[in-house]
């Protein structure tokens, strides 16, 4: 049930100008470890993934629970690729568990690296998950991505637009090193985007399709096996020791019936038993529901494809980025106001550089689903309580702090007070 209705004017908030790259130098040894990233494999492993310049660098992490004793070591794989002028450093993975949930490891990759560490998500609720789209290397990603580690929380969701390296491939390196501060510590569960697309044909190929996706898949490697899909691009993970279930979509994927995104989406959401599962959360790039100037109608045929999929398996809320603004809509299915159908929410952007200025349609057809919006730099934060109450919140980048100007209380749609509103303190609305 939502208590507000009101939508507020994208004018009563002036969205700042963007602000200049900050590229990311390495000032380190070819054998030393950099743009290292972690990601949830499963209930108790955890994947490292780092870069060397040296491709003779050991694949191998070391870790343990007490800072410089490390009492085990995983090896794993190196690869590199090469697209047009550029070829990567050695990209190593390796796999590292079994681990306690709710722990801190301290870890070092491939024998030469700096010590760092991370804590594993909790096996139970509450949890938090920091969710941010179209991140960019700027200034403002920066602050951003300082507010984001300035306050704790267990894992990083990501729908798509990462680096904004587009054709420059070496942005990837500069990108993969800004973030390491953070993406090293929690882990960072990440899906793809339209700036991840390649574009550019290699030499002699005229008459063969773009590489797709090349530079994304070689850095950025989910563990998509995990949930039985056969692609990169789309998965699904379990949080919380299964009190949550994350699926995370592939917007640049085939998602018609028939599809093999469309039948592994099916069979997923159908294997999730919400006795066990209260939340169910997606994640894709492109919103399906969307009042901007920008970008309309780019997902109405994924839409289409699946909206009835995510209606019938009552999920509970769904992330999109790819609008560089903010907006929050009530729970909706077949763009009508239904208070079993998922709320939808676009968080895109965390800071990247485009100085386009998004305008929001006042007359747009679904205006009246739209409860909050705003064009502002800034992430999100979904901090699930319990089985039944969750709490988002986005967090505006005000320069040198975050202000949360939007908050709402969920209900899971499992929970037999769905359409009641509760007595939260404080809660400006509750759905």
């Amino acid at each position: 049930m939502l208590s507000s209705s009101v939508v507020v004017s994208s004018e009563e908030y002036v969205r700042p100008p963007p602000r200049p790259l900050v590229p990311v130098a390495h000032d380190k040894p070819a054998s030393h470890p950099q743009q290292v990233h972690i990601s949830a494999v499963g209930p108790n492993a955890m994947g490292i993934t780092c870069i060397t310049n040296e491709r003779s660098a050991p694949s191998v992490v070391e870790y343990g629970t007490s800072p410089g004793e490390y009492s085990a070591s995983e090896t794993g794989y190196h690869t590199t690729y090469q697209f047009l002028s550029y070829t990567s450093g050695a990209i190593h993975r390796v796999t590292i568990g079994p681990l306690e949930p709710g722990t801190t490891y301290y870890y070092r990759c491939g024998m030469a690296g700096d010590e760092i560490s991370f804590r594993t998500p909790p096996a139970t609720l509450p949890i938090e998950f920091v969710i941010t789209g179209d991140v960019g290397q700027t200034e403002w990603t920066s602050l951003t991505l300082s507010q984001i580690g300035a306050t704790d929380y267990e894992m990083l969701l990501l729908p798509g637009d990462l680096s904004y390296a587009d054709s420059h491939r070496p942005l990837w390196d500069s990108w993969g090193r800004l973030v390491q501060p953070l993406a090293s510590s929690r882990p960072w569960m990440v899906t793809e985007g339209n700036n991840e697309r390649e574009t550019l044909r290699e030499q002699n190929q005229t008459n063969t399709p773009p590489r797709r996706f090349v530079s994304y898949e070689a850095r950025w490697r989910m563990p998509f096996e995990q949930s039985g899909s056969l692609s990169n691009l789309y998965y699904s993970f379990d949080a919380a020791g299964g009190a949550a279930h994350v699926v995370m979509l592939g917007s640049y994927a085939e998602s018609g019936e028939g599809s093999e995104q469309h039948q592994w989406l099916r069979r997923d959401l159908a294997a999730v038993d919400r006795r066990r599962t209260p939340w169910l959360v997606v994640l894709m790039h492109v919103p399906w529901y969307n009042t901007n100037l920008a970008h309309q109608g780019e997902a109405e045929a994924m839409r289409r494809d699946m909206e009835s999929l995510l209606y019938e398996a009552r999920v509970d809320v769904v992330f999109a980025s790819h609008i560089h603004t903010y907006e929050l809509f009530t729970r909706i299915y077949d763009k009508k106001a239904n208070s079993q159908g998922p709320m939808y929410i676009t968080i895109g952007d965390a800071g990247n550089s485009r100085a386009d200025k998004y305008m929001f349609i006042n007359d747009h057809e679904l205006a009246h689903l739209s409860v909050y919006r705003e064009a502002s730099f800034g992430h999100g934060r979904l901090r699930i309580v319990d089985e039944r109450r969750a709490v988002w919140t986005w967090h505006r980048n005000d320069d040198d702090r975050a202000t949360v100007s939007d908050e709402v209380w969920l209900e899971s749609l499992t929970s037999p007070n769905v359409e009641v509103a509760s007595n939260q303190p404080d809660e400006r609305r509750i759905l």
